[in-house]
């Protein structure tokens, strides 16, 4: 469902512990148009519009805690420090907000993931929603929804969608040479997007929850920068969406699965033309694919998206989700979640 912005505005100004702290829950979002390639990465600005759906599964909460006089950052990431890169994309993340908070003190944060790290099942998109709504919160900075969703696209660009639930569009906004770099900023956010009669599940096939062995990152700059197939994908990616919204808002499970399935196979397309390839998909995922192949033969409307890794999330009537768990198990020995649509992120108040 929809975040409220008047709502989730008014929270954040209740949501502050008198101690400066406050914890936020957040959820990941599977995109069915795929946020693929960035054309200004230090504002995270995508080269296409993207569409997701928040899932009700593997929340991510965060708690963010002002530390007057310590000299640097505590972050923790499931009870532990959190090393190297994770630790310093969260400071960068702080430093932005203390920058438009006015703030200086730094802050104890720590953070409880549900969802695997890095295996392409859109842990940084909780990660980064639940960081914001609980940093701008902690920090005493006033933003309504959509503010929220482009604080977060600074800290990973999918998070932007997961400040609401259900689903969400995200703007990749104009660039044109007289755009300021504020113009740039406020133009590139999230917001909801109006579904007719659909009630989806989402089969997610746990193929490998391991790291993977190239970035998201990675990927995502050497696919742009060297695959010749990468221009063709973005300019029908634009179509793509046009075509989605208006299956959503009619309620055509068919034709969105259709779309997200093409749109999701050609972004690994232009992957694997990469040079150096970017291969995420494994003997497995084929496997499943080949299985949500099969279903739509049989008569069952499934459809499958992947993002940067190897594990297949399939579409489908919530009535169906059953079977299709079924056969996805059967088929890839593996374990299998289903998801529905899931809420936006929000303040946890309930230990003030």
């Amino acid at each position: 469902m929809p975040v409220d912005v008047q709502l989730l505005d008014a929270q954040l100004l209740d949501g502050r512990s008198r101690d400066g702290g406050a914890t936020a829950v957040a959820h990941p979002n599977i995109a069915l148009v795929k946020y693929w390639g960035k054309r200004d990465a230090r504002l995270v600005l995508p080269y296409t519009d993207s569409l997701s759906m928040t899932l009700d599964v593997f929340p991510t909460t965060t708690s963010v805690r002002l530390s007057p006089g310590a000299t640097a950052d505590e972050v923790t990431l499931n009870g532990a420090p959190a090393q190297g890169e994770a630790g310093r994309r969260v400071t960068a993340f702080l430093d932005l907000v203390r920058e438009r908070a006015g703030r200086a003190e730094r802050a104890v944060v720590g953070t409880s993931n549900t969802v695997p790290t890095g295996a392409g099942l859109a842990s940084s998109a909780s990660g980064f929603a639940a960081l914001a709504v609980a940093s701008a919160a902690a920090y005493g900075l006033r933003l309504d929804a959509t503010g929220l969703s482009r604080l977060a696209r600074r800290g990973s660009g999918s998070a932007s969608r997961s400040i609401f639930g259900g689903f969400a569009v995200w703007r990749a906004g104009a660039n044109t040479d007289r755009d300021t770099e504020t113009a740039l900023d406020l133009a590139s956010h999230a917001e909801p997007v109006a579904v007719g009669d659909l009630t989806p599940a989402l089969v997610i096939a746990l193929l490998d929850a391991g790291p993977k062995a190239v970035s998201s990152r990675e990927a995502m700059r050497r696919t742009v920068e060297t695959s010749p197939l990468y221009r063709a994908w973005a300019e029908s990616s634009r179509d793509d969406l046009v075509e989605m919204r208006e299956a959503l808002r009619h309620g055509d499970l068919a034709t969105v699965g259709e779309v997200a399935e093409r749109n999701a196979l050609g972004m690994h397309a232009t992957m694997l033309a990469a040079r150096p390839a970017v291969r995420y998909l494994s003997p497995t995922s084929l496997t499943v694919l080949d299985t949500v192949l099969r279903l739509r033969r049989d008569g069952v409307p499934a459809y499958a998206t992947i993002d940067a890794g190897p594990n297949v999330k399939v579409l489908c009537r919530r009535s169906d989700a059953d079977q299709v768990s079924e056969a996805v198990r059967a088929a890839a020995s593996c374990p299998v979640v289903v998801a529905h649509c899931g809420p936006g992120a929000c303040l946890h108040t309930g230990n003030r």
